[in-house]
């Protein structure tokens, strides 16, 4: 007896381990005319397919998938008819589809993240039909009697379907901080136009779930990719509000205007015709000392094709300041706030740390924000190597 238990024991070991670096998925399509069922791995945002199926004449089909984290998968017939799993090592997933299009009518079992997915996609769903329906209610009411009444009630409710969605979203978000899913739900889109996440204030969402799922999952392609395009996400915002202030601002209000290290007065808009890095930065500042020093060799490579640095220091002791410029024998315009404890050219240029540069463009138009090392290089490359 204790030889069959340990036997049994090391059968069950040996099927966990088999299923340790891989997952299943078996599935039922009632009254298919198809006759394969394709899976692709989401690798970003591009589908890349790895496998396919045959669906047996009971609708069956199945597929072993090995894998070594949780990560999305599109299953599906086409580009347009499919649905989106979110697998992880060890699931064994069972689908049942009731509908000629897969999305529509489907249950799935073993899998938390998939059925998080699929919860999400059926609210957006419905959303989608109450708007497509409000929508012909108003072209229809348009041509109608009294519109000026009807109109404004129905665009209302339109409006208000709208937000609803976009508070199911942020608390799915908030109840699933942890899981890939959430990602899911940072990006769905009303329509091809429209994100369900629209708010600029929505950008903490984007950070809360980028922060939670790099701890979680540090190696994931998906993750990686959000927090590149939180970063991205986040210096268009910083542009966006430099702009907003232009907007708002007499016309020199961002034309920082400050002494020089020879004691000379240089305005910013004094270098219109160039393309001008308009840099923050400290002496205290490690980050700061090492950038500087890279900045010295795009400076000596694009400074004769039409490249400039404006640096603004933010150091209240002028003397480290002017010591730190020599020292490192730094070539281009560097200033100073006039009054560094009132820096009022870092609160307008909306600086949180340093370093911290802003592009400008031949014509003093803002066109990038904090590119720093290999990106700034890049950058300075397009611009003068064309």
């Amino acid at each position: 007896m204790k030889r069959i238990l340990f036997l049994l024991s090391l059968v069950l070991i040996f099927s966990g381990c088999n299923y340790r670096n891989k997952f299943a998925v078996n599935g039922v399509i009632k009254d298919s005319k198809e006759k394969y069922i394709y899976l692709n791995k989401l690798d970003v945002n591009s589908p890349v397919l790895i496998d396919s199926a045959k669906i047996s004449r009971k609708g069956s089909f199945r597929f072993k998938v090995k894998e070594t984290g949780a990560d999305f998968y599109q299953l599906g017939f086409s580009s347009t008819n499919f649905i989106t799993l979110l697998a992880e090592p060890g699931e064994k997933i069972n689908l049942l589809f009731n509908g000629k299009n897969l999305f529509e009518n489907f249950s799935v079992k073993g899998s938390v993240g998939s059925e998080k997915l699929r919860i999400l996609d059926l609210v957006l769903a419905e959303t989608k039909r109450k708007l497509d329906s409000l929508s012909t209610l108003y072209t229809k009411a348009s041509q109608e009697a009294g519109f000026d009444v009807k109109g404004p009630l129905i665009e209302t409710e339109y409006d208000e379907l709208i937000k609803a969605q976009h508070k199911k979203n942020i608390e799915f978000i908030i109840n699933n901080i942890n899981s890939l899913a959430s990602i899911k739900a940072l990006y769905q889109r009303i329509n091809p136009e429209t994100y369900v996440l629209y708010d600029q204030h929505d950008l903490q969402y984007l950070k809360i779930v980028t922060d939670s799922l790099t701890r979680h999952y540090p190696n994931s392609k998906q993750v990686q990719a959000l927090a590149s395009d939180f970063e991205k996400e986040l210096n268009h915002m910083y542009v966006s509000q430099i702009e907003q202030i232009s907007k708002n601002l007499p016309k020199t209000a961002l034309d920082p205007d400050l002494i020089n290290i020879a004691g000379k007065r240089v305005a910013l808009s004094s270098l219109k015709g160039k393309y001008v890095l308009l840099t923050f930065w400290s002496v205290q500042s490690k980050d700061c000392i090492e950038e500087n020093l890279k900045l010295k060799e795009f400076y000596k490579l694009y400074n004769k094709k039409g490249f400039e640095i404006y640096q603004i220091n933010l150091d209240e002791n002028e003397t480290d300041w002017k010591a730190a410029v020599r020292f490192d024998e730094l070539p281009w315009i560097c200033t100073r706030e006039d009054d560094p404890k009132d820096p009022k050219n870092a609160v307008l240029f909306n600086v949180k740390t340093v370093p911290t540069n802003y592009l400008f463009d031949k014509e003093g138009i803002i066109i990038a924000s904090n590119l720093h090392g290999r990106a700034l290089q890049l950058k300075l490359d397009q611009l003068f190597n064309k």
